[in-house]
């Protein structure tokens, strides 16, 4: 048995691919049924589980680009324009971020042009984003 922790082992079994089976996470992380849903079900209701995802190849998706979009946001506004940001449908994920830019937003669009308008009709309408900087993703390599 592995010196990680069960939780840790069914989180990374879970991050490698979100449909596995109770079963196949049992089996994985060398545990039984029972403690894979105790531990899952604790680890949703403290919110570590936040939600499942498929990743997507951006190359293979058909008429859609997506793009990580670097958003300033003014201090003051930080909390609200969080929650408006949230609330876009174009905004697939919203991340806090400790780099270059104050939060990091993962946005759908059809193409270039639905992207920029997206930015300045929907993320500049915003009161307190101050910048965005789009960087499209081009190809999933791992």
């Amino acid at each position: 048995m592995s010196a990680e922790s069960t939780e840790d082992r069914i989180l990374s079994v879970l991050e490698e691919d979100a449909q596995a089976s109770y079963a196949e996470i049992a089996d994985r992380a060398g545990v039984s049924k029972p403690t894979v849903r105790k531990y899952i079900d604790r680890l949703e209701q403290e919110g570590v589980i936040v939600g499942y995802s498929a990743d997507v190849d951006p190359k293979k998706l058909s008429g859609q680009s997506i793009a990580m979009v670097g958003i300033e946001v003014a201090s003051e506004s930080y909390v609200e324009a969080t929650r408006e940001l949230k609330a876009l449908d174009a905004v697939e994920a919203l991340y806090s971020s400790s780099g270059d830019h104050t939060l990091m937003a993962e946005v759908r669009a059809a193409d270039g042009d639905g992207l920029g308008e997206i930015i300045a009709d929907e993320l500049h309408g915003i009161e307190g984003v101050e910048e965005a900087h789009p960087s499209f993703l081009q190809e999933r390599l791992k």
